[in-house]
C-alpha cells in the first residue's frame, strides 16, 4: 500500500496543532493496520490467570469510609476528622480520571459525567466528593487530573467550578485527549464529512493517556509535587474511588505496573480477560480471540478474571518506558470499524485506530493484578445500569463510595423506550422503583412509572394492550407493586 493515506493524515494532524508524539504513536498504528494482522491472542499460546492477589486480603485503613450517610450527601460540605496513619502510599498518589465520553449510546451530546446518578449528584459531583473526604480524612493532597476530550473539556470544567479547592496549585485539572482523522475503510485516506467537519476526527482509545500525560507535562507536574503512583479509572465507574489500602499494597509490592481485575460472571462471558503469555500478564479484548478459541475464551471457570480499568502505574517506570521509545508507548492495534456519522449506517464507512490503557500491562515485565470485588467496578454504560444506581439498591457513604444495600437485580428495559437518557428520564418522572425485594426487574413496552412503586422477585411488565396500536404510555399508579404475574391499578397516560 502506498504512504498516501498516511501522508494525508499526517498532514491533516499537524495543521490540526496535534502533538508531534500523538502523530508518531498514530504513524506506528497506522502501519499496524496496513500490515492486516489478526491481532489475535491464540488460546494454544495463552495461560489462564490465577495467581492473584485479594482485596480482601488486605488490611482495612478505615472503618468510617464504610459508614452509610444519615441524610443528604452535599460534595461541596465535608467535615471529617484527620486520621493519617497507614496512608503513606496514598501521599504519594495522584488521580487520572478518563472522562472523554459524551454518552452517545444514551443519546446525550455533553460529557457523560455530568448526568446524575445517584441522590441528584453526577459522577463528577461523586467523584470530586470522594477526592475531597479522602484529602481531609487522611490528610494527603491527592491531585486529580482528568482527561478530556474536544467534546467534554468545558463542560467538564464548568461543572467542576464549585469546588474551587479540587484542582491541586502546579497541577491542571485537565489534560486535552489527543484526536485523530477517521480513514475511509476502501483505501486507509483521512475521510471527508463536509456536512459536520467534527465527525472527520476520533479520538485515538483510552490508551492515549500515555501520550498526553508526556505531551501535556501533567507526569512531570506530578512528579515535581512528590507523586510517585498514578490510580488511573474510568469517570464512569464510582467504584474506582481512592484506597489507601490498595495504593499501599501496590507500593508495598515494588511492581511497575498493577491491574485491578474482577471475576467473571455468566454476564461477562464474551468480555476479554486478563491472561498469562510466557509467564507475562496481558490482556485479550474480545477482538484479539480468535474464532476458533471463542469457546474456550468464554469458559469463566478457566478464564476467572477481566480488567476492571482501575490501573496503578508507578511514575518513574513509566517515565523510563516513555523515554526508552522516543515518547512512544507500544500498545497493541484495535481496528473500531464504524461509518463517519455514527448516526447514519449508510455514511462512509470508516476504520477508527485505537488502543487500550489496560494493553500496557504486557510492557512491563513485573506486572501483577490484585482481585476486586464489584464494589471497585461500578461501570454505567446503560440505562439499565443508571436504573440500578439510581435506586435504592445503592447507598452513599461519608466517603462517597456508593455500596449496595441488596444483591443487584438483571435490569432489562425495553430499548425502543428505555435507552436514550431523554426517554428514560420521561418514564421515571418520580424516579426509580424501589428494587431492593427484586431478583429481576423486565420492562417490554412502553410504560410511565408513578411514585414509590415496587418491583418485588421476578418482576415483569409486558408490551401494553396500546403499544402496538396508538402508541399510548401505560402508567403504573402510585405506590403499585410490580411482580411476575403484574401490576395492579393500571391506567392509561
Amino acid at each position: 500500500m502506498s504512504d498516501i493515506g498516511l501522508d494525508q493524515a499526517r498532514a491533516k494532524m499537524a495543521a490540526a496543532s496535534v502533538h508531534p508524539i500523538a502523530i508518531h504513536v498514530f504513524e506506528r498504528l497506522y502501519r499496524l493496520l496496513e500490515q492486516d494482522s489478526d491481532g489475535f491472542i491464540h488460546e494454544a499460546d495463552i495461560d489462564p490467570l490465577t495467581d492473584v492477589t485479594t482485596l480482601g486480603d488486605l488490611r482495612s485503613v478505615d472503618s468510617e469510609a464504610s459508614e452509610l450517610m444519615d441524610g443528604p450527601a452535599d460534595p461541596t460540605n465535608i467535615s471529617v476528622v484527620s486520621a493519617r496513619a497507614h496512608t503513606p502510599a496514598l501521599a504519594k498518589t495522584a488521580l487520572v480520571k478518563l472522562n472523554g465520553g459524551l454518552g452517545t449510546s444514551m443519546g446525550m451530546t455533553q460529557a457523560k459525567s455530568l448526568l446524575p446518578v445517584h441522590q441528584g449528584l453526577s459522577f463528577l459531583d461523586v467523584i470530586a466528593g470522594q477526592v475531597r473526604w479522602a484529602r481531609k480524612r487522611y490528610d494527603v493532597q491527592l491531585p486529580i487530573v482528568f482527561m478530556n476530550s474536544f467534546r467534554t473539556e468545558q463542560d467538564t470544567l464548568d461543572a467542576l467550578a464549585k469546588y474551587p479547592d479540587l484542582a491541586v496549585d502546579g497541577i491542571a485539572l485537565s489534560m486535552l485527549q489527543n484526536q485523530e482523522p477517521k480513514l475511509r475503510a476502501d483505501d486507509l485516506t483521512p475521510v471527508s464529512w463536509p456536512a459536520d467537519p467534527e465527525l472527520e476526527w476520533c479520538p485515538p482509545g483510552h490508551g492515549d493517556v500515555y501520550t498526553v500525560l508526556q505531551t501535556s507535562g501533567t507526569l512531570e507536574a506530578l512528579r515535581a509535587a512528590g507523586i510517585e503512583y498514578l490510580n488511573i479509572s474510568n469517570a464512569d465507574n464510582l467504584g474506582g474511588s481512592p484506597s489507601p489500602e490498595i495504593a499501599q499494597w501496590f507500593a508495598d509490592s515494588g511492581a511497575s505496573f498493577a491491574a485491578e481485575v474482577v471475576e467473571r460472571t455468566e454476564a461477562d462471558r464474551k468480555g476479554g480477560a486478563q491472561v498469562v503469555r510466557d509467564g507475562q500478564i496481558i490482556l485479550r479484548e474480545t477482538a484479539q480471540i480468535a474464532p476458533e478459541d471463542e469457546a474456550a475464551a468464554a469458559d469463566i471457570s478457566k478464564h476467572r478474571f477481566f480488567n476492571a480499568n482501575n490501573l496503578w502505574i508507578r511514575i518513574e517506570a513509566l517515565r523510563e518506558l516513555i523515554a526508552k521509545n522516543d515518547g512512544v508507548v507500544a500498545l497493541p492495534l484495535i481496528k473500531n470499524h464504524k461509518t463517519v456519522d455514527p448516526s447514519d449506517k449508510a455514511s462512509t464507512p470508516v476504520v477508527q485506530i485505537e488502543c487500550a490503557m489496560g494493553a500496557a500491562i504486557e510492557l512491563f515485565p513485573d506486572a501483577v493484578a490484585l482481585h476486586i470485588d464489584r464494589s471497585r467496578f461500578l461501570p454505567v454504560k446503560t440505562t439499565n445500569d443508571l436504573l440500578l444506581m439510581r435506586s435504592d439498591i445503592y447507598a452513599l457513604t461519608h466517603s462517597f463510595n456508593l455500596v449496595a444495600q441488596a444483591t443487584e437485580p438483571l435490569i432489562t428495559l425495553d430499548p425502543k423506550h428505555y435507552a436514550f437518557i431523554a426517554d428514560f428520564d420521561e418514564r421515571f418522572p418520580q424516579g426509580p422503583p424501589s428494587l431492593l425485594g427484586a431478583r429481576s426487574l423486565t420492562v417490554t413496552g412502553d410504560w410511565i412509572f408513578g411514585a414509590d412503586t415496587t418491583a418485588r422477585g421476578e418482576a415483569v411488565l409486558r408490551r401494553g394492550r396500546h403499544d402496538a396500536t396508538d402508541g399510548q404510555s401505560q402508567v403504573i399508579a402510585a405506590g403499585a407493586i410490580i411482580t411476575n404475574e403484574g401490576i395492579v391499578n393500571v391506567d392509561h397516560a
